[in-house]
């Protein structure tokens, strides 16, 4: 009888430990497919980033293409027209075809919203004109430009090039 008790005792401690072993090993097949999951997940990113760096970098690199292939169809027409011999003769066309090119370059850059920032007779603006010297005149308010050397523009609402102006002050 006390073999049936010991073989009776011990069957439940198998049956618990054969269950814990089985609950053990579903919760490891589980902890290893979270694991999977997440260095699956984990290589997708990484190749996610790689691939938005390289986008970007691409981006930043040939962003301009468009813009560039447009311009040089205009240095195009410059080089046909300094390929031209100017005579007294074809100065008015020759002229006219050079004015025509800069139109054209004026009208890409307003396309790409490039535009120039009128500066003449306006106050200055620190922010948009760089104060090359100034000069006694009546002519123009003091503290508003004189003349203009270099016109600012901006792209869209940001100034891309200052402007270099002479600032009209009270004559003496």
């Amino acid at each position: 009888m006390s073999e049936e008790n010991n073989s009776q005792n011990s069957n439940p401690g198998n049956a618990d430990a054969a269950a814990g072993s089985s609950e053990i090993q579903k919760l490891q097949e589980q902890a290893d497919k979270f694991k999977n999951d997440y260095l699956y997940l984990r290589a997708e990113f990484e190749n996610y980033k790689r691939n938005a760096i390289k986008e970007r970098s691409d981006l930043i690199k040939y962003g301009g293409e468009r813009f560039v292939r447009e311009l040089l169809e205009i240095v195009d027409n410059f080089d046909r027209a300094l390929a031209v011999t100017v005579t007294p003769e074809n100065l008015g066309t020759y002229k006219q075809g050079v004015e025509m090119t800069a139109t054209e370059l004026k009208n890409l850059l307003t396309r790409h919203n490039i535009t120039e920032i009128p500066s003449e007779g306006v106050a200055f603006d620190p922010n948009i004109h760089e104060a090359l010297s100034s000069e006694a005149t009546d002519k123009v308010a003091a503290g508003h430009v004189a003349r203009v050397f270099k016109k600012p523009y901006k792209m869209h609402d940001k100034v891309i090039r200052t402007g270099q102006v002479v600032v009209a002050k009270k004559p003496e």
